[in-house]
């Protein structure tokens, strides 16, 4: 009778658990609404399952969280596959393509005059920016709109920002700054407010868009991370 009480209950418990479990995911109104009672500031604008059993995936703005509703635990940190995908990273690079398409590209600085559409994200303190700036240079089939987000750690960066768009050629003058014609050397700048307002928008439109580091960028709308000139070549299809 006691083996058989055993085997019924650890049955009960079993479907209780399973239940529950299911209910976390596939009820994600349910899951949104116990969210709400415990962390009510988070702007939740998506919930996904993960591949991870009880543990969503949660779009809040730019940027991407874990919850696990059962345990009520948030979770900060990126999922990585056994093959050194960063699963987090392609959910955020996907969040930023969607958000890229609001970008005002006349907020932008314009280099070029080509087919091919290049959004782009840089530090001109950024080697690897730089190297993306050598592949571009000269190219007659792509038109780059350039937003500038320079990393605080990068304490030159703003000056060479604020140099270029004080510039009587910006164009020129973001060339010869990516060429490192500059580097260590005094730069004549501007007190302009348009110019401030300017640097400001970028930063805003970085922030907004999620963009964490650089370069990033958009290549006729497909996003490529860092300066993958393989990838970027393939890319620009249009003569």
């Amino acid at each position: 009778m006691k083996e058989n009480f055993l085997v019924i209950a650890c049955a009960a418990i079993a479907l209780i658990l399973t239940a529950g479990f299911s209910y976390c995911q596939n009820d994600h109104r349910q899951v949104r609404e116990r969210l709400a009672k415990t962390h009510p500031t988070f702007a939740v604008s998506e919930i996904r399952e993960t591949p991870i059993a009880g543990v969503f995936e949660l779009e809040v703005g730019p940027n991407v969280l874990y919850y696990h509703p059962e345990k009520n635990l948030l979770i900060f940190g990126e999922i990585w596959t056994g093959e050194g995908r960063s699963l987090t990273a392609d959910r955020r690079t996907e969040i930023a393509s969607r958000k890229v398409r609001n970008v005002p590209l006349d907020k932008a600085l314009k280099v070029g005059r080509g087919p091919n559409k290049v959004i782009e994200f840089t530090d001109p303190d950024c080697a690897y920016c730089r190297k993306l700036s050598t592949f571009f240079r000269g190219r007659e089939d792509v038109t780059r709109y350039v937003f500038f987000v320079p990393l605080a750690a990068h304490k030159g960066a703003d000056q060479k920002v604020r140099f270029i768009l004080c510039s009587d050629n910006p164009e020129r003058s973001y060339e010869e700054v990516m060429e490192g014609k500059f580097d260590g050397k005094p730069m004549d700048t501007c007190n302009s407010e348009t110019v401030s307002d300017i640097m400001k928008t970028h930063r805003d439109i970085g922030t907004k868009t999620g963009i964490q580091g650089t370069p990033m960028l958009w290549v006729n709308n497909t996003a490529v991370r860092g300066a993958n000139i393989p990838i970027i070549k393939g890319l620009l299809t249009k003569k």
